[in-house]
């Protein structure tokens, strides 16, 4: 976000495809992006004050044991 100290991080269930269709929706209508964390918290920005979004990988959930 735009004048802001620091950026907004959180994680998210949605896939990479569905936050990347979310933005754009919200950019080329200019309305608000909309998008819910893991805990189903929604976050809620209007678009006009987005400054970049940065979609990590999708990360595969590890399960297992390890020895150090």
């Amino acid at each position: 976000m735009q004048n802001v100290a620091r950026e907004l991080v959180f994680e998210s269930a949605q896939t990479s495809e569905e936050i990347t269709a979310a933005v754009t929706k919200a950019l080329s209508g200019g309305t608000v992006l909309e998008l819910a964390d893991e805990k189903g918290r929604k976050v809620v920005v209007p678009a006009a004050t987005l400054g970049y979004v940065d979609i990590g990988a999708q990360e595969q959930r590890k399960v297992g044991f390890g020895l150090s």
